[in-house]
């Protein structure tokens, strides 16, 4: 049973991890670096990749302590290679790269985005029974990715075959929510603050529009909510570019205008991506893959509204619904490891040249 270790720097979190047999995770280690990039209200590029510098050789020791391994008992060095902020992917490629050469063992990179796809499958601790079977995850399925960088639907084949169906034209949805948490003034991480904001508000207080683009689209777009939200909380602007001035802020709103606001705001994103789903599973249907299951990944599956819709929605259209613990939805190095199960298992190794890609390459 192949072990491996994982090493995660696409953006602001640090992370490595050892995962057993692609499911079982035996160590997950992340820093964050939220106290970094609070008061800038979103993520540092360069601010980020120091950070990673700092931190990552004390995450891997930690990883592998854990998990009551040493480095020598390692069958392989996995790394996010893409995409992510480039810098960033720099030093945790590099660091891969110096391990795999000093153990002699073979480097496997990953795609960032599709290791997502991958967490459902992990189940963290000993209980091995816990694990989804590679062979329960009924295909073909309809995969979405829900992040900070990235929204994007798949159909999936098998862990490694997949084909993009629809992805975010501006903003992804996680850079949404953070962008709506500023404008509320709810804080930072912005996704989980206006999530909690939400409970206390009223949906149905806030007409705001569901972007769903052209019939059929099943591309995304949410700058045009997050401009309705803009002038739901501080009015029409007087002026243009420059000279523009709102009439008021958030500071202006009372606690439950405020929970209101994102209460409509978060429904009509999650209206969004429920109906995109429905869209994606009629297109599949009607070609002759009707889908067999749901699979949900990235940090925003962490939403409390979005799983409680996509239990609803995964009955309603026949589907099994596959989506991560919610340590296992923030970016984790233990879903790099994993997806890297398959490419071990098929030799599909890299050389030290391996590049690192600020797009995806699906």
């Amino acid at each position: 049973m192949p072990l491996i270790l994982g090493l995660e720097t696409s953006c602001d979190e640090t992370a490595a991890a050892t995962v057993e047999d692609g499911r079982v995770v035996c160590s997950n280690v992340v820093s964050t670096q939220h106290d970094l990039h609070e008061r800038f209200g979103g993520v540092v590029p360069e601010i980020a990749s120091r950070a990673h510098l700092e931190r990552l050789l004390p995450v891997v020791e930690a990883a592998v302590e854990d998990a009551g391994l040493t480095l020598d008992q390692l069958d392989a060095i996995a790394v996010g290679n893409r995409p992510g902020l480039v810098g960033s992917l720099i030093v945790g490629a590099s660091a891969a790269k110096a391990l795999a050469w000093s153990l002699g063992k073979p480097l496997i990179g990953v795609d960032h985005v599709l290791a997502h796809l991958y967490a459902p499958r992990l189940v963290e601790g000993d209980d091995r029974s816990a694990a989804t079977p590679q062979a329960a995850v009924a295909y073909p399925a309809l995969g979405l990715v829900v992040s900070g960088g990235h929204t994007s639907l798949y159909r999936i084949d098998s862990p490694t075959g997949v084909e993009l169906l629809g992805k975010t034209i501006d903003d992804a949805v996680g850079e949404a929510y953070d962008k709506a948490a500023v404008m509320l003034k709810a804080g930072y991480p912005g996704g989980p603050k206006l999530d909690a904001l939400a409970q206390h508000g009223d949906p149905a207080s806030h007409k705001l529009p569901r972007p769903l683009l052209g019939p059929g689209s099943l591309d995304f777009s949410f700058s045009g909510l997050k401009t309705a939200l803009l002038y739901a909380v501080r009015g029409t602007p007087v002026g243009r570019g420059s000279d523009a001035r709102f009439e008021r802020d958030a500071d202006d709103l009372n606690d439950q205008q405020r929970a209101d606001l994102a209460a409509a705001f978060q429904h009509a994103v999650i209206d969004t991506l429920s109906t995109k789903i429905k869209r994606a599973h009629k297109r599949l249907s009607e070609a002759g893959a009707v889908p067999r299951s749901l699979i949900v990944g990235g940090g925003v599956s962490a939403n409390s509204l979005l799983r409680a819709r996509l239990i609803e929605l995964s009955a309603s259209l026949g589907l099994e619904l596959h989506i991560p613990a919610m340590s296992l939805c923030v970016d984790n190095a233990a879903m790099i490891a994993g997806l890297a199960h398959e490419r071990f298992v098929a030799g599909a190794f890299d050389d030290l040249s391996l590049p690192v890609v600020a797009t995806t390459a699906v």
